[in-house]
């Protein structure tokens, strides 16, 4: 087998390995996709997704929600942004849904649900209270009475509880206008001897997200204790899993069951990819925070303790502690970590490496989908002016390639020349470089910039709210969503599922096409197996890029379409790179 052959050999086997094992890398690696579409009679719908295993064992019989809620005296919650109820048994806020967010594209989908009360599916809950020693404190059972029966950003309400002993138990509830209760415990203490108390917040979760917990997007547990966001921690980590090996290598925080911290100000949570419920205690106190570990059936369950102060009689004591459970939107949570002064709150989203770029993309193409109403149309735009920044290093690439199409003969008489000695043929052909001022990693330069570019407009599609659920244009009505339109099954009019290594949509086949025409405007390489990779290329990309988004799908179509005609340009300004090269 002569070198030719080998090399192309090699080349298959890695393009069958990359295409067989690209759904494995995607469901692993990379950011995980909002609930599926496909496309039935021609209409797009959402793809259900499975129900739970019946039969699974609980410690409290489940029971309809709308039992549970009705069971218990309540505080209707109506904001602009949040709608529920606050369980005057035992003062929890555990009844959220997100009115504006829906679970899917279809017009009747219902909205987001983010709490749900104890004894009901995925219970999940944010509980206030004191520990203390020596005085009777409220507890899960403990009914308060409300000073209004509803909260409304205009209008706080407060829940009273006093004991047989002359200390009287106040939790002031306020809301803004988004995601945001402002919580202000107080206790009075009017008996005839001091008591000791200790403020206390905390989340708990029956089942673990539905979200993905992955290494590029961090679904769990999540905490600021100090410079930056703690990312380490996962569910399996509370239920007494040690950190995984790379995340050892990497320095993991993380412990095996409990983990707990002490630092003052900082806050904790539970991060879904666009949800967040976070405590935030008074950033002027030291506290010592927790995740708790999970046995048998306990919750999932973040907490903090206040530091113990002595309430003497005549005396109060009142603390403030926020409560943000909602969306994940940048400007809002940029804003809160600003007015609120609570470190790294920003940091709930989960940037990774590419932060610096990923942020000025964000609000850049924010402004344009403001600008413009559509957010198809806004990429289009944040492509055309990505490709104009690079069109001065596109010019000298060019420069650069015709440059290379000179010395293209010399370099090939050298290695006929030198074939025998690879060191003697390398040292020429650097030299050669050297010589005619040739940089052949000239070329490479535009498609090394766009890699963090594209990664970076990835994550922005898969991990702003903002960006969920926008659509485009025809059947496009989510653009952080892969393309349903699968040709296989003649775009879901064939009842028939398509295999998703197969489930290619339209736009990537237009992806395919637009890099196949771009190729083809590329001077021809000498060797022949370079050809064969070129000719193949496009096509593998049609499938390793249709599990994505088809807003990044479609950035590269707008890319490519763009470079033809620059190459059409560049080439009038470059003739010899058309010409076949002198002999």
């Amino acid at each position: 087998m002569n070198q030719d052959n080998r090399n192309f050999f090699v080349f298959a086997v890695i393009a069958v390995l990359l295409l067989f094992a690209w759904p494995w890398v995607m469901q692993r690696i990379f950011p995980q996709p909002p609930a599926p579409t496909k496309m039935v009679n021609g209409k797009v719908q959402p793809v259900p997704s499975p129900t739970a295993a019946p039969g699974t064992s609980t410690p409290v019989a489940l029971r309809d929600r709308a039992v549970v809620l009705a069971s218990t005296p309540r505080v209707r919650i109506e904001t602009p942004e949040l709608q529920g109820s606050i369980n005057l048994k035992g003062a929890r806020i555990d009844d959220l849904v997100l009115p504006r967010f829906r679970e899917t594209i279809e017009k009747n989908s219902p909205p987001i649900r983010l709490f749900s009360p104890s004894g009901a599916a995925d219970a999940y809950f944010a509980g206030l209270g004191w520990s203390g020693d020596g005085v009777q404190l409220p507890d899960q059972n403990s009914v308060y009475s409300a000073s209004a029966p509803v909260l409304t950003p205009s209008q706080p309400v407060t829940l009273s509880w006093a004991n047989a002993n002359g200390q009287r138990f106040a939790i002031r509830i306020a809301v803004d206008d988004n995601f945001m209760f402002t919580v202000q415990q107080t206790v009075a203490n009017t008996g005839a001897a001091p008591v000791t108390i200790r403020p206390y917040a905390l989340l708990a979760r029956t089942a673990a997200s539905k979200d993905v917990d992955m290494w590029t997007n961090h679904v769990g547990p999540i905490g600021v204790f100090g410079n930056g966001a703690d990312y380490d921690i996962g569910y399996k980590n509370l239920e007494g899993q040690p950190p995984s090996f790379f995340g050892s290598l990497f320095g993991s925080t993380a412990k095996a069951g409990e983990n707990r911290f002490s630092a003052k100000g900082g806050w904790l949570g539970f991060t879904d990819k666009f949800w967040l419920a976070a405590l935030i205690p008074d950033q002027n106190f030291q506290v010592n925070a927790a995740f708790r570990e999970k046995k048998d059936n306990d919750p999932y369950q973040a907490e903090f303790t206040l530091p113990t102060a002595q309430v003497a009689p005549g005396k109060a004591l009142s603390t403030t502690t926020h409560i943000f459970a909602g969306a994940k939107e940048v400007n809002l949570l940029n804003a809160y970590a600003t007015d609120l002064k609570v470190a790294h709150f920003d940091k709930a989203i989960d940037w990774g490496w590419f932060e610096v770029i990923e942020k000025p993309i964000f609000h850049y193409l924010h402004w344009l989908w403001k600008l413009v109403g559509n957010f198809g149309v806004a990429i289009i735009l944040l492509t055309i002016t990505i490709r104009a920044l690079l069109f001065p290093i596109a010019h000298r690439q060019f420069a650069s390639m015709a440059r290379m199409r000179v010395v293209q003969p010399k370099m090939k008489a050298i290695q006929e020349k030198f074939k025998d000695d690879k060191q003697r043929q390398q040292q020429e052909i650097m030299k050669l470089y050297k010589d005619e001022r040739v940089n052949p990693l000239a070329g490479c330069l535009p498609t090394l910039l766009q890699i963090p570019i594209m990664y970076s407009l990835y994550k922005v599609l898969l991990l702003s709210t903002e960006m969920r659920h926008q659509p485009f244009a025809l059947w496009i009505k989510d653009l952080s969503a892969p393309d349903p339109a699968t040709i296989l099954n003649l775009f879901g009019y064939l009842p028939f599922t398509v295999p998703s290594m197969l489930a290619i949509g339209v736009v990537p086949v237009l992806l395919g096409i637009s890099m196949f025409y771009q190729m083809k405007l590329n001077p021809a390489p000498m060797d022949e197996t370079q050809k064969q990779v070129f000719a193949i290329m496009p096509w593998m990309l049609m499938f390793v890029m249709a599990p994505f988004a088809v807003g990044l799908q479609i950035y590269w179509i707008t890319s490519n379409i763009i470079t033809i005609a620059q190459q059409q340009w560049l080439y009038s300004r470059h003739p010899q790179l058309k010409q076949a090269p002198a002999k």
